[in-house]
Parts: C-alpha cells; structure tokens; sequence
C-alpha cells in the first residue's frame, strides 16, 4: 500500500474544510437619549426667621440676620436666579399679613398695611451674570445704608403677587433679564456647586436680612422694584404716619427659572 498517497489525500480534505465562508447573523438594537433639563436649587434656611424689636436702638438701627440663607445651585442649562416678597394677600398682595394688632383704638396715623419692599436683602458676592442690567442696583450684593440714608439697594423685589419676572432694571441674585446670548451678560451658563470653588463661585449665595424701622417706624429703605422710589409710609400715606404695632408675617420666594 502507497501510505504516502492516503496522506496527501488525507492532508487535501483538511484543506479543503477551511475554504468554507464564515457564518455571520446579525440584528441591532436602537439606543435613546433623552437629555431633560434640570434645574435644581438646594435651599438651607430656618422655617421662621424672626425680628423682634422691643428695643428703642432696634427700631433706629435696625435688626440683622446674618447668613440666614444659603443657596445652591446646579443647572445644566443657563438660568437666572431671582428673590421675591409674598404674602397670603390678607392686607393686599404687595403688603404684609397682619395676624395681630397692638393697637387699641383706631388711629387713621397708624398704618397697618405695611410694604413688602419693606425687608432688604443682601448677598455676600456681586451677581457675575448681571453685566448687562440697565437698572441702578443690578443685584442685592451692596452693603446696607446707614439709617441717616435712605436706599433702595437691598429692597426686596416685589410683583404685586404675580409671575411676572424681575426686569432689566431690577434686582437679581445669579443672571439677569435680557437677550445678549453671552455668558456673564445676561445669564449664568449651566454648573454646579458641587463642581465649583465653593462658596466664592456664582453657584453658591449666602443671604443676609435686614430689616429697619426708623423713628418714627416708617421703613425709610422700602422702594419700588428698581430701588429708585420711596414706599416708606409718609411717603405713600402722608406726613405723621407710622407702622401699627403688631405681628406681621410675609414670605421670599427664590425663584431659578432657565434663562430665555
């Protein structure tokens, strides 16, 4: 027997068995994505705040809470940030909630509707998405005037109980009204304090309260929404007038709305 033909002939089916095509299936399978905005604003905060003056140098120089707020911010789109003074509209939406009154007879000098704009504000950085802000306080970032002067920087924006945003003349704490498309002009870009350099970065704000009465209780610091006109109570009642002592309550809404 030729042993070396069966070999070779074995060797040539061994080859042959390799020049098949290789064997492929195949089915796919379609991935979604859906990237929802979000817009995320962590508040720390006592559920009361109170000012209690029973002193006569705490109504001439007023009661400060210091860093009583604390806000951060995470947003993965532009935002702007915004403080607002409500109330349940008992007195009318643009005046404080009067639960009770010291007053024993009626006196057409005391005055118990007392302004909103009435409580200031302050936080600890100027407002870096504000450049473009037309109005004479841009933001609540400027230090409390002295009670001898009269200002509307720190006055609390007010909307007569409304949606209606802060304008380009008004006050806001991280961006501002308007339509430039640059960041820092009108708008924050989307971040985190998470991410940030901590409490120096435009995601973090610590808020600080004030609020005087003055001899005669008046709230000479109340004023319109663009700081620039009085709402102290002998200008928008009449010479004599004064805050009816009693318990008022109203509340500030922080508002992060995506920057349009």
């Amino acid at each position: 027997m030729n042993t070396n033909k069966l070999l070779s002939t074995a060797v040539a089916l061994g080859l042959g068995l390799t020049s098949f095509g290789q064997l492929i299936d195949e089915q796919d399978v379609t991935i979604t994505m859906d990237l929802q905005p979000v817009l995320q604003l962590d508040m720390t905060t006592p559920n009361q705040i109170e000012f209690v003056f029973d002193e006569i140098n705490e109504y001439y120089a007023g009661i400060t809470q210091y860093g009583a707020t604390i806000l951060k911010v995470s947003s993965t789109v532009s935002w702007d940030l915004y403080a607002v003074g409500r109330s349940t509209g008992t007195n009318g939406p643009e005046f404080w909630d009067q639960q009770i009154s010291y007053g024993t007879s009626a006196n057409p000098n005391a005055i118990g509707d007392l302004p909103l704009s009435l409580l200031e504000l302050r936080q600890n950085q100027p407002n870096n998405g504000a450049l473009a802000a037309g109005g004479a306080f841009p933001d609540y970032s400027q230090a409390f005037a002295a009670s001898t002067a009269a200002s509307g920087g720190n006055s609390l924006y007010v909307n007569g109980g409304t949606n209606t945003p802060p304008t380009t003349n008004d006050k806001y704490i991280g961006g501002h009204a308007g339509t430039s498309g640059t960041p820092g002009q009108d708008f924050l870009p989307g971040g985190s304090y998470l991410t940030s350099a901590g409490t120096a970065s435009d995601y973090y704000y610590s808020i600080d309260y004030r609020i005087l009465p003055s001899l005669p209780a008046i709230f000479p610091m109340a004023h319109d929404a663009d700081g620039v006109t009085p709402e102290d109570l002998v200008t928008v009642n009449g010479p004599g007038t004064y805050a009816e002592p009693g318990v008022y309550t109203m509340y500030v809404q922080y508002i992060l709305l995506e920057d349009q």
